[in-house]
């Protein structure tokens, strides 16, 4: 846990002076605000702590031997069968107690051979981040790391580069929402191999997938922002160190209901989406000190999304450890495990109400206290969100950071290997990955800033992308994921070139393609979003389709958006985007040559 000393020289020396330091952007936006968009959703009318019968907040997990936390007899009734796996073993002995290391001498055909085994490589193998591509790439595993406020190291990414070069056409990278590598093309005897090289190189994969906290998310300008509010670099790395216990493990969080994602936020550009985690923590001063007010329950998921909600709670900056250890603790203990679409966070406040959730998170803080919130957080309500992507002067004087545009967040090893020169040659062999999928290039000096743009691989990852490309998102799809129902990432680009084709948009307009409605894409977030689905065309033929989303929000002024419309087949999709562009964004339409015939 983090001391007051350890923390001191991040905080900004005034809260009120971080704010009247940056700059006022006019804006249309309206005053930073958090509602759920699907009912059921938590409210003014929401039960009070006293309405909640005390045999609902009793606990459901107990500790048992090795110290994991399993589920207490009397409530193993209509389990969803995620559940069912975990108490048939514990995914987290792989990892603790070495399984990983038999279980990758086994061939496939022996492994499927046993309920228990398919389900440690199908199932449980997702506790230290891998999962089997079984549909798509039998034998083969996604692999998806922690990296903490999207920060990495040049050797971090050789090291990455050379392991999925090995597997030539079947290896390849995603950089993903949560800024965030995912390797592909791994074989199960590799793995052990691959773990230790992880360690060697200071990265982990423990807990990023299945009922986890996910990635922590921060700015991705963290330390080097001109206009930040505070540095967010320590305080996602002390998260980080706290879920994964110093990447060793920590048993206490690890069979969580759901899975469960946090942010902080250091700009008041809101480039870490706190309306759509679980925990987010919103830059405030109290009675003179920094720290943060806090949002819960931001979550997206097929049936249902909604944005976080204030918890009325503030923690000082430099001791930000405990009330994420009693959200989580509160959720692992009374969340259910039933239906798998109702156990998200969300829906346990719903359940219990706002003031009775805060309570329990109160009886599991230090001392038994949770501050209420600041009268006001320091995000200012007027932000105009500011582009990352180009060459823009860091508050290190004479130093310049880089936004490259990664179409689609894919990447190739030699791709990874050239951003590993890159970043040694120019910077300081550092990059950021960034939510959107892209890649940012800090400690730049300005005298080499002209070189850099001139290399090679920046035709390919372009500081200056068209205005459509630059906020284009897009999910694995039906390439590698056995969930999506559609290609996305080539289907994406596609659809774009042809929509640029066709108008003129006179700003950046963010498109995101999900394959499925899990929307690891987050189109409701986006100003057009595409979420994978079959119909019927005009012949009557099945054809790979999509539900269209519009009028997504992120910064002070977000919002999460529904469907406009549904089934629309993607080869229909062209004229319809153009359409919309026009019609919804100022698009202008261009003159074509079939036009002039």
């Amino acid at each position: 846990m983090a001391s007051s000393a350890s923390l001191q020289s991040f905080l900004p020396p005034s809260a009120h002076a971080a704010t009247s330091s940056s700059r006022h952007r006019p804006s249309r936006a309206r005053p930073f605000q958090c509602a759920a968009v699907s009912a059921p959703s938590s409210s003014a009318a929401s039960p009070s702590a006293s309405a909640v019968p005390a045999e609902r907040l009793e606990p459901r997990v107990e500790q048992r031997e090795g110290g994991y936390w399993v589920l207490k007899e009397k409530y193993r009734t209509s389990l969803n069968p995620q559940e069912k796996v975990k108490l048939g073993k514990e995914p987290m002995a792989l990892f603790t107690e070495g399984g990983i290391k038999e279980l990758a001498k086994l061939p496939m055909e022996q492994i499927d051979a046993d309920k228990l085994t398919k389900e440690d490589v199908d199932v449980r193998l997702k506790w230290l981040g891998l999962f089997h591509r079984r549909k798509q790439q039998y034998g083969r595993f996604m692999m998806r790391l922690k990296l903490p406020n999207g920060v990495t190291t040049s050797e971090q990414t050789r090291y990455l580069a050379g392991v999925i070069e090995k597997y030539g056409k079947e290896g390849c990278a995603d950089v993903t929402t949560r800024q965030n590598w995912q390797i592909r093309g791994v074989t199960l005897p590799d793995v052990p191999e691959i773990l230790e090289g992880l360690r060697s190189v200071g990265l982990t994969s423990l807990q990023s997938g299945m009922d986890n906290v996910r990635n922590p998310v921060g700015s991705p300008l963290a330390g080097i922002d001109p206009l930040e509010i505070v540095d967010t670099r320590p305080y996602t790395n002390l998260l980080s160190s706290y879920i994964t216990n110093n990447s060793e493990g920590n048993l206490a969080i690890t069979n969580l209901p759901r899975k469960w994602n946090v942010c902080v936020i250091g700009t008041h550009d809101l480039y870490e989406h706190p309306h759509i985690n679980d925990l987010a923590y919103m830059p405030a001063e109290k009675d003179g000190k920094f720290g943060f007010n806090l949002l819960v329950g931001g979550f997206i998921s097929p049936k249902r999304w909604g944005e976080a909600l204030p918890l009325d709670a503030w923690v000082p900056g430099d001791d930000i450890i405990p009330v994420c250890k009693a959200v989580l603790e509160a959720f692992r203990d009374l969340g259910t495990r039933g239906n798998r679409q109702k156990t998200r966070m969300m829906w346990l406040i719903d359940e219990l109400g706002m003031e009775a959730f805060r309570s329990e998170i109160e009886k599991r803080m230090p001392n038994g206290v949770l501050e209420r919130a600041a009268a006001e957080d320091l995000i200012d309500k007027k932000w105009e969100r500011r582009d990352y992507l180009g060459v823009h002067p860091q508050k290190q004087e004479g130093l310049s950071f880089v936004g490259l545009h990664v179409p689609v967040g894919r990447l190739q090893a030699a791709d990874m290997f050239e951003l590993a020169r890159l970043a040694d040659e120019y910077g300081s062999g550092e990059l950021r990955l960034t939510v959107e999928q892209n890649i940012v290039l800090p400690n730049v000096k300005n005298e080499k800033v002209e070189a850099l743009l001139a290399e090679p691989l920046l035709q390919k990852f372009s500081a200056h992308p068209s205005l459509l490309m630059k906020g284009l998102v897009a999910c694995t799809g039906n390439q590698f994921c056995g969930q999506a129902i559609i290609e996305t990432k080539a289907r994406a680009l596609q659809v774009t070139r042809d929509v640029e084709a066709r108008v003129s948009v006179p700003r950046a307009v963010r498109m995101h393609w999900t394959g499925c409605p899990n929307s690891c894409a987050q189109v409701q977030v986006a100003d057009i979003g595409f979420m994978g689905c079959l119909t019927k065309n005009s012949s009557g033929k099945i054809v790979e389709a999509a539900d269209i989303f519009v009028g997504g929000r992120v910064g002070s002024d977000s919002h999460l958006t529904g469907v406009y419309k549904k089934a629309v087949p993607c080869e229909d999709l062209v004229p319809l985007v153009a359409d919309l562009l026009v019609e919804r964004f100022g698009a202008v339409p261009r003159e074509r040559e079939e036009d002039e015939e």
